[in-house]
């Protein structure tokens, strides 16, 4: 598959969303928790406390919505203020009981609309970026469909990234840096390419820690694998101390780029 084809099938309306994968990997015992204490409870995110396995995890993601209906409520998974604020809320609340956080990334970018930006987009975003590479608690962000932008990265300050083969993760959308570069959306398979924004391409540039097979629907032996490969990951870290941890971290992001 050329880099704009794994675009499109990131954004395939059949893809499994975050929804499906709190579902299947943490069943019954799953609490959503909901609302900022701020303005609002925004539904473009699902967020609240589940046992993988044996073990009490946070569990964020970006919900995107099954059907128009749904897609509607959830506002295509592009987050307002609130669900930013949201996500910060419970992943220090994580931290104050020192459970691990995972974090489902799904959106094509942080919603940009007026009301967005009178409350604070930009502030909601920073301020997770900030605070979550100083959380004293394991924090690992799993990209499964798009990872647009700002909107993305406010969930993936994480000990590690992961995403699934047919995920992306990119600054911009490859429509977007077309129109920008060449004035012409019709570049967009040229821009993806250029981006270096498939799942592949992170890996070999050491943007991402690990490329999952995609899942389909009712495959529970690969959600059972997932759920132990992460159960595994959030023990070894539970071991380190965490303002290592938080150290760790930042060193994590500060190798990302660099020229040898």
């Amino acid at each position: 598959m050329s880099a704009y084809e794994k675009v499109l099938a990131a954004r395939d309306t059949k893809k499994l969303t975050s929804a499906d994968y709190i579902h299947a990997m943490f069943g019954e015992s799953f609490i959503e928790l909901h609302g900022d204490r701020n303005y609002a409870d925004d539904k473009a995110v699902i967020g609240g406390v589940g046992m993988l396995n044996a073990m009490p995890v946070t569990v964020i993601g970006l919900e995107k919505g099954r059907n128009t209906m749904e897609r509607m409520e959830r506002n295509f998974g592009a987050a307002h203020p609130e669900g930013y604020r949201k996500a910060l809320r419970l992943m220090k609340q994580a931290e104050k009981f020192h459970r691990p956080v995972l974090c489902f990334v799904d959106t094509s970018g942080a919603f940009c609309g007026i009301g967005a930006e009178e409350r604070g987009q930009g502030h909601a975003i920073a301020t997770n970026l900030m605070e979550m590479m100083a959380l004293k608690t394991p924090v690992l962000s799993v990209f499964i469909g798009e990872g647009g932008s700002g909107g993305a990265i406010a969930l993936a300050v994480a000990d590690e990234v992961w995403m699934m083969e047919n995920a992306v993760y990119s600054v911009i959308s490859p429509e977007g840096c077309a129109s920008i570069l060449w004035k012409d959306s019709a570049k967009a398979p040229e821009a993806a390419e250029a981006l270096k924004m498939t799942a592949q391409d992170l890996f070999k540039l050491g943007v991402v820690e690990r490329i999952l097979r995609e899942p389909a629907q009712g495959d529970q032996k690969m959600f059972e694998s997932l759920k132990l490969l992460i159960c595994r990951t959030f023990e070894k870290n539970l071991a380190i101390d965490g303002e290592r941890l938080a150290e760790l971290r930042y060193q994590r992001f500060r190798k990302i780029g660099k020229v040898k």
